[in-house]
């Protein structure tokens, strides 16, 4: 499998013996981290990491993943980057390609990243968009692979807003790897049409199943996986918290809804999360609105059935493995 030079800013652009060749090469390459063998054969390699939306786990992930592979990596800010700004992104993307052999963008709109992948010589890669966050999928996926021992057939609800990059994203990996998916939300907090009917077809293609469900107990039944992401996407305003927490509060993930599904159901959530009051806006939403979590409660997060620290992990494997696949890297 080949995939050197190649751009990744969606899962959509890529097949699914693609995207199991990387959950493969991701293995293995967490493989040999845990056996402490070497595996720095990227060295000479620079990419530059620009984050217009800061993120504890996606930095974590690229740098450390550079540092393993032998790369050098150069972090962009919001503050440190004239992106959009004094310059613009196709001429962004032109004095980074001449300086890195890949670019990573983390930020705003997909047509953001689009724009520097149209412009740039080297690959970029898609660290997290409004609409599309792939790295992450990958991860999901190797971290209920690693739990179950296979992907197709297994069954994943996402309970929640499922419009923005963490519902669009799953549903894509899903259909195109066969997992049954199923949005657990009201109706207006469903994906849109247009990426439903792609996903759709995929899925008829791979064998997997796509549905949509109000009731979030009916959703969860027989389900493998039950994933939720916080309520409010970053860059959206705290205003809309009212709004959410009187649409959204009905499926929130909790000892309940885990009691309908079956007893080797797993919780999967991206990250940060709202399941107490020990972060700054934690404690303010919950003396505003009186609760002690959000989309998920701490006993369920803090459960023998929570994978979300494996996923966090496999963020960094999975990333390495992008970096090291399009950049032509050979073990």
């Amino acid at each position: 499998m080949n995939l050197k030079g190649r751009d990744f800013l969606t899962l959509l652009d890529f097949t699914p013996e693609e995207i199991l060749y990387l959950l493969d090469l991701a293995a293995e390459l967490k493989r040999k981290k845990k056996a402490g063998e070497p595996h720095d054969v990227l060295r000479g390699k620079n990419v530059a990491l620009i984050f217009e939306k800061t993120s504890t786990r996606t930095r974590s992930s690229f740098e450390v993943a550079c540092s393993d592979l032998g790369m050098g990596s150069t972090y962009l800010d919001p503050s440190g980057s004239q992106i959009g700004k004094k310059e613009s992104i196709a001429d962004t993307a032109r004095v980074l390609c001449r300086m890195y052999d890949a670019i990573e963008y983390r930020g705003f709109g997909q047509q953001i990243v689009e724009e520097l992948a149209e412009y740039s010589s080297v690959p970029v890669i898609n660290g997290l968009t409004n609409e599309y966050h792939p790295t992450q999928i990958l991860a999901d996926m190797l971290t209920v692979r690693e739990r179950f021992g296979s992907l197709k057939g297994k069954k994943l609800v996402y309970m929640g807003d499922a419009r923005y990059n963490m519902g669009n994203s799953l549903m894509i990996g899903c259909a195109k790897l066969g997992v049954n998916y199923t949005v657990a939300s009201p109706e207006s907090y469903f994906p849109e049409e247009s990426l439903r009917e792609k996903c759709l077809a995929i899925a008829a293609e791979t064998g997997a199943s796509i549905e949509f469900e109000v009731d979030p107990f009916k959703a969860v039944r027989d389900a493998d996986v039950i994933y939720t992401d916080i309520w409010v996407s970053m860059g959206e305003p705290e205003e809309i918290w009212a709004q959410r927490i009187h649409d959204l509060l009905p499926y929130q993930v909790n000892a309940g809804l885990m009691a309908a599904a079956k007893p080797e159901t797993v919780f999967m959530h991206c990250l940060p999360s709202f399941h107490d009051r020990k972060t700054g806006i934690g404690s303010r939403l919950g003396e505003i609105f009186g609760l002690d979590a959000f989309e998920v409660t701490n006993d369920v997060f803090e459960s023998p059935q929570s994978l979300v620290f494996d996923e966090a992990e496999n963020r960094m494997h999975t990333i390495k493995a992008v970096l090291f696949a399009v950049l032509g890297g050979k073990l």
